[in-house]
């Protein structure tokens, strides 16, 4: 099966490896992360307007850029999930767990991102692998799909100009 892939980043495509089930996803930019701190707020209660405080932590969030969009074929959808030593070198995870990438996520500006939440300071080089995605049947996909997985689930990626797609409206557009 060949799925169409457009570069942001040269070089940013997933890379097909013999060795695993899953596709390894690399950085597109160098990227900086500051670790938590501790703010103290102040807040007056409005009956007797006495002044308590209290506590905060602030953590580093970002939508790390993974330099591609992609069209995932009907009946598909992608599972991104962090590397498993992510935290472990890094001290990064990821804000959502795992993330659903569906096939109406398709269009030349839908770049796929991975939304980060650092424990530490941490700069992290472009190129770096960071999290990695495997591609499935939907629950949506039919009987005729689920055949053809069956006999052809060698998946290729093809660097393409256009996906030649609606854009959906970025990451995270579908709302709450």
């Amino acid at each position: 099966m060949k799925i169409k892939v457009k570069e942001i980043v040269k070089g940013s495509a997933p890379v097909v490896m013999e060795q695993g089930d899953w596709f390894d996803l690399k950085v597109a930019n160098n990227v900086s992360f500051k670790a938590p701190h501790a703010t103290t707020l102040k807040r007056k209660r409005p009956k007797n307007e006495e002044e308590t405080s209290f506590r905060t932590v602030n953590f580093d969030f970002k939508l790390i850029n993974l330099g591609f969009a992609m069209q995932l074929p009907d009946g598909y959808e992608a599972v991104v999930v962090p590397r498993s030593s992510l935290f472990k070198k890094l001290g990064l995870i990821q804000a959502n767990s795992m993330g659903v990438i569906d096939n109406s996520y398709c269009g030349n500006n839908d770049e796929w991102k991975f939304p980060a939440l650092a424990f530490k300071n941490v700069n992290i080089e472009k190129g770096t692998r960071i999290c990695q995605v495997k591609i499935q049947l939907s629950q949506r996909a039919t009987i005729w799909q689920k055949i053809k997985w069956l006999f052809d689930n060698k998946i290729e990626f093809e660097i393409v100009e256009d996906l030649e797609s609606e854009n959906r409206g970025g990451f995270g557009s579908t709302g709450l």
